[in-house]
Order: C-alpha cells, then structure tokens, then sequence
C-alpha cells in the first residue's frame, strides 16, 4: 500500500515542478497530491485500524489510563 503512495507522490511532484507558477504548483500538489493521498491512506488504513482496536479490547490488563496501579 505504501509503494503505491510514495510512487503516487513521486509522480504528482514531479506534476507540480512543471508548472509555470509557484501557486499552480502548490494547488498541483495539493488537488493531485496531498487530499487524494491522505484519503486513500485513510481508507485502505481502515481494517488495520479495527483490527488493532478489537486487539486492544481483548487483551486483559494492558494500560489503558481507565485504571491505577497502586502508588
């Protein structure tokens, strides 16, 4: 998933580069780059995230701030 974000990145900058202003270049960046990358990443990192929540919740004892030790 990654390789195809930064291989994503690599070609929106090399996009951004060749435009004739340094505004058009950032809004370059930013329409073809920046949002649809942070989406993507966003949606593809959905299952890791449940999986990583259902993980927490079913292990026992782990330090999770809801409960003290003794001091």
């Amino acid at each position: 998933m990654y390789i195809v974000a930064i291989a994503w990145g690599y070609v929106v900058l090399m996009m951004s580069i060749t435009e004739t202003s340094f505004i058009a270049g950032l809004l370059t960046f930013f329409w073809y780059g920046a949002a649809p990358l942070a989406l993507f990443l966003w949606l593809f990192g959905t299952p890791q995230r449940r999986r990583s929540r259902m993980a927490a919740k079913q292990r026992p004892g782990q330090p999770d701030g809801s409960d003290s030790q003794g001091d």
